[in-house]
Order: C-alpha cells, then structure tokens, then sequence
C-alpha cells in the first residue's frame, strides 16, 4: 500500500486571532443607537396609516371610499414595521 504524503499543519500551534484573521474588533458603544428622530418616524408612520385606513372606512377622505387610501396606509404601516425591527 502506498501512503499519501500529507502536507506539514501547524497544529497545536497558537497563532493570535489578529494574525489568522478570525479577530473582529468590538463596536464603539455610539455606533449601536438609533438617531433621536427615529422613533418619532416610526410612531408618526404608524399612526398615518391607521389614521388613513380608519378616515377611509369611515368615508371622510376626499372622494368615494378608494383602495388606494388602503394600499397608502398599509404601506406606511409596513415602513413602521421595517423601521421598528432597525431600531436599536
């Protein structure tokens, strides 16, 4: 039988995570906030769409009762809901 020649590893060797590339460097404590408007935005793209849905059910908007006031507020309740899983 023949044996395979195996090239040399450096096992058992310690070699510094900064050295092997395995090292990530921790994140400044200022980098993991959100910025003070944020959670304004949020709040304020949630109630449009649910205030937009309610007057439109309600037949309060301008014209007939319309879908397109529907998609409006579900499409801000949607960026409410993107914006709320950012938010840290």
């Amino acid at each position: 039988m023949a044996s395979k020649s195996r090239k040399a590893k450096s096992v058992g060797r310690y070699t510094a995570p900064e050295r092997s590339g395995r090292y990530t460097a921790p994140r400044p404590a200022e980098a993991s906030h959100s910025p003070l408007w944020y959670p304004w935005m949020l709040l304020d793209l949630l109630l449009f769409g649910l205030l937009t849905i309610t007057l439109n059910y309600l037949n309060v908007l301008p014209g007939a009762v319309s879908s397109w006031y529907l998609v409006l507020g579900l499409v801000a309740m949607f960026g409410a809901f993107l914006l709320a899983t950012r938010y840290r």
